[in-house]
């Protein structure tokens, strides 16, 4: 391998690790708490900021990958291409569905809203019934659609990226939701499985 394509693929790999470090690390209740402190009343806004960082910065990742000389490794066919159209739709429709059952305007801080003082009601109904995380669920669907359907190696950094960041990002998750929540979520997490659903009890 070339020594700037190593290093186009190490920048990437390092976007990833700060993409989802700040991912989670801007989520944390102690962070909020300071920024919170520092900018008053106009921390209605914060959730739409963090939205428009998150998704912008995932859109440069994703435009820097693609301009990187492709190393394939192996050769795209109707299969392999069938199999990841089959996996995406799913993904998305997961997501999808799942947004459903929450806020859409409150997930992306379109509605102006301070969440320190005002708990978004715990969603245990539709997908969340079958498991805790189904957006993230639906997210490692879409990558591995993407993945086999454009089968090189920025695919597999996407991929390896969401795989190995999703058990840091879970964690931290749940423990601010055992925090908000208490013994409510506690029970929900004994019943319910993380990402691998169960449909039959």
């Amino acid at each position: 391998m070339d020594i700037w394509v190593f290093m186009d693929y190490l920048i990437l790999g390092l976007g990833w690790v700060l993409f989802y470090s700040s991912h989670t690390f801007l989520a944390t209740l102690n962070i909020k708490r300071k920024i919170k402190s520092l900018l008053k009343g106009q921390y209605k806004w914060y959730r739409l900021a963090y939205s428009w960082f998150s998704s912008l910065f995932f859109l440069a990742l994703f435009l820097y990958a693609g301009s990187i000389p492709p190393i394939w490794l192996f050769a795209s066919g109707p299969g392999s291409t069938y199999l990841g159209f089959m996996l995406a739709t799913f993904g998305t429709i997961i997501c999808v569905k799942s947004m459903r059952d929450v806020s859409v305007s409150r997930f992306l801080g379109l509605r102006p809203q301070d969440d320190l003082s005002e708990n978004e009601p715990l969603v245990t109904d539709g997908w969340y019934g079958y498991m805790r995380h189904p957006l993230y669920a639906g997210l490692i669907l879409i990558f591995m659609g993407y993945f086999l359907y454009v089968p090189n190696l920025s695919s597999l950094f996407h991929l390896a990226a969401l795989l190995l960041y999703l058990p840091v990002g879970i964690y931290f998750e749940e423990k601010k939701l055992l925090t908000l929540y208490g013994k409510r979520y506690a029970r929900y997490q004994k019943e319910i499985p993380a990402i691998i659903p169960r449909f039959g009890k």
